[in-house]
């Protein structure tokens, strides 16, 4: 060592290490800990939700999705941009409106997309129903709605078979037969691969599919799990993936006024927390806060020059 290194360590014993050594033994240890921890405080690994899955254990909601959709009452039907046109959907915050800058970059018409269409792909195989579907299409939209809203009315009386759905006596036009061929499109596992046909060889996009179960069949889903909003799900740990620990701001945000009571609560968060990044960015160029740290003096308890012995 130089002599100014003999000065900086004096008084201070030294003695060789083995470097391999101590980094095998982190490495057993933090691998233990860990297998201990994940054994003890991980979450149940839930299989996928997918349409399949909730025709078979939630019948009522997958009918009830079907039916919404038609309806145009959809979640996504609903949404706004980047989906659709929905007026007064985007939000927006005396007019400053983000949500519409890029305007409807993803069309998506959720009677067709969700159920006409994966009905259509479905029908060659079945005449009857493609003649459901065809005498459902060609009906006024008029008629088509009183169909659909005389069928959301009953449907909590409904019965689900293997078949499909039973439902009580009326008018329902073509319905029945469309829902049947609905439920036996997603028991086989086969809806959401129709909702997102696009006619490649290659599928890349699955936005629509994954977009059907938004509503009620994704809120029960994420109940039991605590992953709603009002739970803190955006930190929750999803299957085998670790929560988004990070967003801790993000969701405390969302538990108080006004961003808990606002129609706009999202674009309130991240309004936010841009101006809360953008004032931790531009610490060092503001006075005072970039004072804090040597008027405070805490950074003599981590920095301070060897005494000369």
């Amino acid at each position: 060592m130089s002599d100014r290194q003999r000065r900086y360590y004096r008084g201070i014993s030294m003695k060789p290490d083995d470097l391999l050594k101590e980094l095998v033994w982190a490495l057993v240890i933090v691998l233990g800990l860990g297998l201990i921890l994940a054994a003890v405080f991980s979450s149940p690994d839930e299989p996928a939700l997918t349409a399949q899955r909730v025709a078979k254990a939630e019948p009522s909601v997958l009918a009830g999705t079907a039916l919404r959709a038609l309806a145009g009452q959809s979640a996504i039907a609903e949404y706004g941009p980047p989906y659709n046109n929905q007026p007064g959907a985007a939000q927006s915050i005396g007019g400053f409106s983000p949500q519409t800058w890029a305007g409807v970059q993803i069309p998506i018409n959720a009677p067709k997309a969700f159920v006409l269409r994966p009905l259509a792909s479905a029908a060659a195989l079945s005449p009857n129903l493609k003649t459901a579907l065809l005498t459902y299409e060609a009906a006024p939209r008029s008629e088509q709605q009183v169909w659909v809203g005389a069928a959301l009315k009953v449907l909590p009386k409904a019965r689900y078979d293997a078949a499909g759905v039973v439902l009580p006596k009326g008018d329902y036009g073509p319905l029945p037969t469309m829902l049947d061929g609905y439920f036996q499109l997603a028991k086989s596992g086969l809806l959401e691969a129709a909702i997102n046909q696009s006619g490649s060889v290659y599928q890349t996009d699955f936005t629509q599919a994954l977009l059907l179960l938004q509503g009620q069949a994704m809120a029960d889903a994420a109940t039991p799990l605590h992953m709603l909003g009002a739970q803190w799900g955006m930190m929750r740990e999803p299957d085998n993936y670790p929560g988004a620990v990070w967003l801790w701001l993000y969701t405390a945000l969302y538990q108080v006024p006004p961003y808990s009571t606002s129609s706009s609560a999202d674009l309130l968060v991240g309004l936010t927390i841009s101006a809360l990044s953008l004032i931790l960015l531009l610490v060092p160029f503001i006075p005072g806060l970039r004072d804090i740290p040597r008027v405070s003096g805490i950074h003599r308890l981590i920095w301070r020059r060897p005494k000369e012995r």
